[in-house]
C-alpha cells in the first residue's frame, strides 16, 4: 500500500502530534506513524512543568483551555540546602509564571484533536525506514498489522526519540554528539496525597537532591537522587519517605503527608545533543535530538520550541515557497538547546551530591545557593531560564 502526503511525522508522542495539529491549522498535510500502541504512549509518565511560551502557544492553537482550566499556576520555586531556604519570585523577576500541567494530560489533549480534526495517527508500526532523505522525494516505508507500506512526502520530521529511526538515518560523517552522562539517577514516586507546597521545592541537601513537585492538589511527584546501581524493589514506601523528609526543610518535612506509591521508577541523568538538526528533506525535533536532566524542567518544553520553529519553516515553504526558514532551522533550535542545556547542567551540579566531590567543591555550592538567595540579580536571571527564554 502507498499513500501520499506533504509531511511524513515520525512518532505520536507530543513533539509529533504538536507538529501534526500545528500543521493542520495551516492546510498542510501530515501523517504521523507511531511505534507503540495509544494506550502506551498516553500511560508515559513524563515531564509536568509548562513554560509560559509553552502555554501561550498552546493557547494560541486551541489546545490550552484544559490546561487553563484543571493546571496550576506558579510564580515562583522555592531552593533549599541544608543550612536555608528561600524563594524566587517568578513574577516579580520576569513577569511571567509556568504552568504545573502533566505531559500525559497534554498527551490525551494532542489525541483528541487529532481525532476530532482527522489526522491520520497510525500506532503499532514496525521495520520504519526513511528513504532518500537527502533527495528531493523522501519516503518512509513501514509495517502495520502485518502489511508492508509505504508513504511518500515532501518532508520527514524524526519526532521519534532518542533511540528512533531518524537520527540514526543521519550519515555519520555529517553528524556531531555530545554527552555528558551524570553519575546518579532519580527515584521518583508517584502518590494520591496532596502536595507538601504549593510551589515546587528544589532541595540541594548533603545527602542527596530532593523535589517535591505535583500533578494536582491531590496527586504528588516526588524525587530523591540515588545511586544508578539502586532497584526500585529495594525501596520501600517506607524507605523513600524517610529519606525524602531527611533531605526536605524542616517546615516542609513536618507537613509532608505520606501514602502508598502508586507509581515508582529511576531515571537516569544524562544532557545530549546532536549537530545538525537537519539532513536534506529530514528534520529532528525534541528528544530525536537532544536530552536534557529533568532538573530544570526543559525537555518538553525544548521540544515544543523545536516544533514551533519546525511548523512555521514548513508552512512558510507551502505559503511562501520559501526554504529560508526551513534552511536557518538547525541552527535556530540549536541555539535555544544549547542554552537550556547549560542551564539544566547548572541546575544539575549545584543541587546533587557528588561521591567524588571533596570539601572545596561541597562549600562553593553553599555559597553559590547563599549568593542566589541573597541576589535579585541573580534570581532574574535563574528566574528567566525557569519560566523559558524567549522564543
Amino acid at each position: 500500500m502507498t499513500s501520499r502526503t506533504q509531511v511524513a511525522i515520525l512518532g505520536a508522542g507530543p513533539s509529533g502530534l504538536l507538529l501534526s495539529h500545528l500543521l493542520g491549522l495551516a492546510g498542510v498535510e501530515s501523517v504521523v506513524l507511531e511505534l507503540r500502541s495509544r494506550s502506551h504512549v498516553m500511560s508515559r509518565i513524563r515531564a509536568g512543568v509548562l513554560e509560559h511560551g509553552t502555554v501561550e502557544l498552546l493557547t494560541a492553537a486551541g489546545l490550552g483551555e484544559r490546561a487553563a482550566r484543571e493546571g496550576l499556576g506558579h510564580e515562583g520555586v522555592e531552593l533549599a540546602s541544608s543550612d536555608a531556604s528561600f524563594r524566587v519570585d517568578f513574577r516579580a523577576r520576569t513577569g511571567k509564571s509556568v504552568t504545573i500541567y502533566g505531559q500525559t494530560e497534554l498527551q490525551k489533549d494532542l489525541f483528541r484533536a487529532r481525532d476530532e480534526a482527522g489526522g491520520v495517527v497510525l500506532d503499532e508500526v514496525s521495520d520504519v525506514v526513511i528513504h532518500d532523505a537527502d533527495g528531493s522525494a523522501p519516503r518512509v516505508t513501514y509495517t502495520r498489522n502485518g502489511e508492508a507500506a509505504v508513504v511518500c512526502a515532501d518532508f520527514v520530521a524524526g519526532c521519534d526519540g532518542h533511540h528512533g529511526v531518524s537520527r540514526a538515518t543521519f550519515p555519520a560523517a555529517l553528524l556531531r554528539t555530545y554527552e555528558r552522562v551524570y553519575p546518579f539517577g532519580w527515584l521518583g514516586v508517584l502518590s494520591e496525597t496532596p502536595p507538601v507546597s504549593h510551589e515546587l521545592i528544589y532541595s540541594g541537601h548533603e545527602r542527596g537532591f530532593a523535589l517535591c513537585s505535583m500533578r494536582n492538589p491531590s496527586l504528588s511527584r516526588y524525587y530523591v537522587q540515588c545511586s544508578l546501581d539502586d532497584q526500585v524493589a529495594a525501596w520501600s514506601d517506607a524507605l523513600f519517605w524517610d529519606e525524602l523528609r531527611a533531605r526536605l526543610p524542616r517546615a516542609a518535612a513536618e507537613r509532608l503527608v505520606t501514602g502508598p506509591s502508586i507509581e515508582k521508577s529511576i531515571t537516569p541523568l544524562r544532557s545530549f545533543i546532536a549537530e545538525p538538526m537537519r539532513f536534506g528533506r529530514l528534520f529532528l525535533a525534541g528528544d530525536a535530538a537532544h536530552i536534557v536532566p529533568p532538573t530544570g524542567a526543559k525537555g518538553l518544553n525544548l521540544a515544543v520550541s523545536d516544533v514551533e520553529l519546525l511548523a512555521r519553516a514548513l508552512v512558510s515553504f507551502y505559503a511562501d515557497d520559501s526554504e529560508a526558514l526551513l534552511d536557518a532551522y538547525s541552527a535556530t533550535a540549536l541555539e535555544r538547546v544549547w542554552k537550556a542545556v547549560r542551564f539544566s547542567w547548572w541546575m544539575t551540579n549545584l543541587l546533587h551530591r557528588y561521591d567524588d566531590e571533596d570539601a572545596f567543591a561541597r562549600r562553593l555550592k553553599r555559597a553559590e545557593l547563599s549568593y542566589l538567595g541573597g541576589s535579585l540579580n541573580a534570581q532574574a536571571a535563574f528566574a528567566e531560564n525557569y519560566v523559558g527564554l524567549g522564543r
